[in-house]
């Protein structure tokens, strides 16, 4: 059975299911900052993923980087898979700005957190549900 790591848990906002990932924000507003999570048992690597949800997983991680263009029109996308200090697999989708505070280093380890406002959150959540309506389950 699925169970969510405790830290992805911990630092981000449940958004909605894709028929693969749990797609979920990470609660930081100083990045707008997406993770897919395969609901699958015991998935650390990509390449673990049978060929269709392999698949699956391209098709959803195109739709999220779709949508954080269309509602965060970012300089630049950062897909990413890392997973050095949580094992279960997450793929990243983060919306980066040249005027954010690390650019053009990677946010991971450089940018520091600031959660955001319960009507930043609605608003966010308002927005990436609304585009991905017809896509989640």
């Amino acid at each position: 059975m699925f169970e969510l790591d405790a830290v992805l848990e911990k630092d981000s906002v449940w958004v909605g299911n894709f028929p693969l990932s749990q797609l979920r924000l990470i609660n930081n507003r100083k990045a707008p900052w997406f993770i897919l999570v395969p609901m699958r048992e015991e998935v650390e690597e990509i390449h673990h993923l049978d060929e269709s949800d392999r698949l699956q997983l391209m098709a959803e991680s195109c739709l999220v980087a779709e949508t954080i263009q269309d509602i965060f029109i970012p300089d630049k996308l950062n897909v990413a898979a890392i997973g050095n200090k949580v094992r279960q697999l997450h793929l990243h989708h983060v919306a980066r700005y040249e005027q954010d505070e690390c650019w053009p280093e990677p946010v991971w380890g450089n940018i520091s957190s600031e959660p955001y406002t319960e009507t930043e959150l609605a608003e966010i959540l308002q927005k990436v549900t609304g585009l991905l309506a017809d896509e989640l389950v």
